[in-house]
């Protein structure tokens, strides 16, 4: 399995008299914009994928619709990809797809690099993984996504996708 993990876009900063919920907090035009340009590198390195997980966080959810608008298939809500969640319930959540071929999540910092850390070294603070805003990682595994079990094919800045697309 091929498993792409992307960082949302770039976001309003945090403020709790403008959204009381964090959860509702949206992208900026500027990140919707600057995104939009990465989505179509992100596209051209992967142009498919079989199931699209997102947070259901507003800032990752308009990235995911960013990624279905440029072909991609609709994000599935993913409880277990909200901020602070452990990186051991993501995994539970990947292993209900654990038929699909290649899989996408969109989430947040820090759960990613913590998700990702403990897909290489079994460990969510075994490695030092930073994932931009509108960055990828892309990692393969031979079977369902578990602990340390998984191979680092690449890993995208922001720039990178958009250089690309």
């Amino acid at each position: 399995m091929e498993l792409y993990i992307i960082r949302h876009a770039v976001a309003y900063e945090r403020d709790a008299n403008l959204w009381s919920d964090d959860s509702k907090r949206p992208l900026t035009p500027e990140g919707e914009e600057h995104f939009w340009r990465d989505a179509g590198g992100i596209l051209r390195l992967v142009p498919g994928v079989g199931v699209v997980l997102s947070s259901p966080y507003v800032l990752a959810w308009r990235t995911a619709e960013i990624l279905e608008q440029k072909g991609w298939p609709a994000p599935i809500p993913c409880e277990e990809l909200a901020p602070d969640r452990p990186p051991h319930e993501i995994v539970g959540a990947l292993a209900r797809y654990a038929d699909a071929e290649s899989m996408a999540t969109i989430g947040h910092r820090p759960g990613l690099h913590e998700l990702v850390s403990y897909l290489l070294t079994g460990d969510a603070r075994g490695a030092d993984v930073q994932v931009e805003k509108g960055g990828a990682v892309c990692l393969s595994f031979d079977g369902s996504p578990g602990p340390g079990t998984g191979s680092l094919r690449w890993l995208l800045t922001s720039e990178t996708p958009r250089a690309a697309g």
